[in-house]
Formats: C-alpha cells, sequence, structure tokens
C-alpha cells in the first residue's frame, strides 16, 4: 500500500532557534526553513534522506539515538566536534576512551546531544 509512498522522518525539539543554530552552525548541515513562523525546518541529509524538525513546548528527549552520522575517521571528526564545543556522553555499559568514542562489539560510535537532549552520533562502520 505505501511501497511507492515518498517518506522521511522527523523528531521534536524544544527550541527551534538553538536547533537551527546547532545544526547548521556547529554541525554544519544544510538547514531549510519550511515554516520559520512555527518553528519547522528540514535537515538536508546527504543522499537526499532529509529530515523534519519541529518544535513541541512539552519536548522530552527519548533514552535513544534519534539519527547517527555514519563517517569514515571518527577520531577526526569526534575532535572537530569537540573543537566545536560538542560535549560527548559517557555510558556506563560501553568501553569509551578519553575522547568518549566506544571501541568494543560492532562499529566504533560516538554520542552527543542536541539543545533539546536529543541523542545523536557519529559512527564508523570500519574500524581500520
Amino acid at each position: 500500500m505505501l511501497e511507492n509512498t515518498e517518506a522521511f522522518s522527523g523528531f521534536a525539539v524544544a527550541d527551534p532557534a538553538a536547533a537551527k543554530e546547532f545544526y547548521g552552525g556547529t554541525l554544519g548541515l544544510k538547514v531549510t526553513d519550511m515554516d520559520e513562523q512555527n518553528g519547522l525546518m528540514q535537515l538536508e541529509l546527504a543522499g537526499g534522506r532529509n529530515v523534519l524538525v519541529y518544535p513541541k513546548p512539552d519536548h522530552s528527549p527519548g533514552n535513544y539515538t534519534i539519527l547517527n552520522f555514519q563517517v569514515d575517521e571518527i577520531d577526526e571528526v569526534v575532535r572537530g566536534l569537540t573543537e566545536r564545543g560538542v560535549q560527548f556522553e559517557r555510558y556506563e555499559d560501553f568501553d569509551q576512551d578519553e575522547n568518549g568514542i566506544s571501541r568494543g562489539e560492532g562499529p566504533l560510535i560516538a554520542w552527543f546531544k542536541d539543545p533539546s537532549g536529543n541523542i545523536l552520533s557519529v559512527l564508523q562502520m570500519d574500524d581500520s
């Protein structure tokens, strides 16, 4: 029924202006205002995978990763984001290095939060 229907994902933020600055300024993504008066915006991601960002006054962030950025060189990206003021999260159940990168089983991954507390990650699928 929906197999040929274009779809997209989205997530909520508490403060659209802070989100726009973070996603556009700090992360360097292209942010397009869809309805500036109501705080609707779109993040334009590589591969044409756009994401809707919308305000929610009673926003409560989830305890899961809402957006993953696959990178070729995680150490370089983490260093660059740290220089831009991003703080990486620490989780007890993961073996993370001094930069917050988990180097255990699975991909190399580091988590951080946006201004609304939404969890994001950068991950490197190949650890070579």
